[in-house]
């Protein structure tokens, strides 16, 4: 499985952007971001989707973007 997590600055922006991207159609959980991603407060928005168009759509909202990782598993 493939997924990318997108880092952003705090729970608050994980919480909207994962509500957001929800009602858009997008599946997304909220995860603690890995320490090699250590960025803000530490967590991600977990995407399975292309994560350019994801962190357009975050950034047209107003949630910056801290750090993005593809996973593997």
């Amino acid at each position: 499985m493939r997924y990318t997590l997108i880092a952003v600055s705090s729970i608050t922006y994980a919480m909207k952007a994962k509500r957001m991207l929800n009602n858009l159609g997008y599946f997304c959980e909220i995860e603690r971001t890995p320490k090699n991603l250590a960025t803000g407060c530490g967590y991600s928005v977990r995407v399975r989707d292309d994560p350019e168009m994801i962190s357009s759509i975050l950034e047209r909202n107003g949630i910056t973007i801290k750090g993005k990782l593809s996973v593997t598993r």
